[in-house]
């Protein structure tokens, strides 16, 4: 399936050195980073970009983070005309702070804008902005490799109409959150799936490669189901042969030995219905210059992995994602039956390896050209 050509540049785009900025007048406390819920504490600042069919993007503004103004007839909020990102901000062992190969950020928030017909932008003008945010708020960003600073750009169409079309006026937005580790014990915890071919997450010609929140609010029934039955999260599959795609909001590899006998990291084509991972794309490359096993993108169906299973051929199954980066699977409940990821036998000898790789670039133990320092 083909890919949302993005251009090049955006004719009519905000521009990074038009920055207005407004500060606070008394910053708010920090929080400690060990006693973190995601998503809950915000900081003191917040990026807001305005933009109008007549008058075209306005000058971007960082000013107090404060409650949106919205008409009740917003069409973000009847007809979900709404996307988002996510990456983080990491301080580093010396200190520095630095990103995370953001440029991939926003060339997937770009393809989403273009498919729910939002007004385009360029991409590194909105990036720079987003660099002069955090690092207004630079302190915010936790003094711990087991913290960061999350993220989130939200682009919303703000058109007070119930007619369904193109809205008319838009607001491209950032807000920042401190988040501690993913794991509360700072370990690998392995998580449990819960494969039910009756709920799909995505298909051939609709939003699924795309940071949509309809995807996401969409996906809560059956996430809802999967707890009720003693599972973590959703092994979301496809189609008649149960192909499959992604667990819960995470990218999914398989380790294994494949039928031809050969070792192989596997995981879903980007065919349209997977959303293509910035942490899930670094895997791959990582994997490939490692040249150790077969790194492949293909569908894997349940079939496959349960014969795996049973064949003892499986090594190791992990999801990915900016929020856990690496996160081990343990367990699959498939037509009533448990099947066992064997961790025990195994470990999490790649998905450690892995993870270990990635957060030495994030946190700069590791010189690479795939982060940026904001300050």
């Amino acid at each position: 399936m083909e890919t949302t050509k993005l251009p090049q540049t955006a004719a009519d785009t905000f521009k990074a050195s038009e920055l207005d900025i407004e500060l606070v007048q008394s910053v708010a406390e920090k929080p400690d980073v060990k006693n973190l819920t995601f998503g809950t504490v915000f900081t003191d600042h917040m990026l807001v970009i305005q933009w109008t069919l007549a008058g075209g993007w306005e000058r971007p503004r960082i000013q107090p983070l404060q409650n949106l103004s919205l008409h009740p007839a917003t069409s973000a909020l009847h007809y979900s005309v709404e996307l988002f990102e996510g990456l983080k901000a990491y301080r580093g062992v010396d200190s520095k702070i630095r990103l995370f190969r953001p440029m991939l950020n926003m060339d997937r928030m770009l393809r989403s804008t273009i498919r729910v017909a939002l007004p385009a932008f360029d991409r590194a003008e909105l990036l720079e902005c987003i660099k002069k945010l955090v690092e207004v708020d630079k302190e915010w960003v936790p003094y711990s490799t087991e913290g960061s600073l999350y993220i989130r750009p939200t682009f919303i169409g703000t058109e007070a109409s119930l007619g369904l079309k193109k809205s008319s006026t838009a607001m491209l937005y950032v807000i920042l959150s401190p988040v501690g580790p993913y794991f509360s014990t700072g370990m690998f915890n392995a998580v449990s799936l819960w494969a039910n071919p009756e709920y799909v997450r995505a298909w051939r010609g609709g939003t699924g490669d795309c940071k949509l929140g309809g995807n996401y609010g969409a996906s809560l029934y059956a996430q809802s189901q999967a707890q009720n039955v003693g599972c973590q999260q959703v092994l979301w599959l496809y189609e008649d042969d149960e192909k499959i795609t992604e667990a819960g909001t995470m990218n999914l590899f398989l380790y294994w030995i494949n039928e031809q006998g050969e070792e192989e990291l596997v995981t879903a084509p980007l065919d349209g219905i997977i959303l293509p991972g910035v942490t899930r794309q670094s895997i791959v490359d990582l994997a490939r210059e490692w040249k150790k096993f077969k790194v492949e993108e293909r569908t894997v169906t349940m079939a496959q992995l349960v014969k795996g299973l049973k064949e003892n051929r499986v090594k190791e199954l992990f999801g990915s994602g900016t929020a856990c980066v690496v996160c081990p699977v343990g367990r699959i409940l498939y037509k009533g039956e448990n099947l066992q990821i064997p961790v025990l036998e195994n470990g999490h000898k790649l998905a450690k390896q892995l993870m270990d790789s990635l957060t030495d670039i994030q946190y700069g133990r590791k010189e690479s050209d795939w982060t940026c320092q904001v300050a």
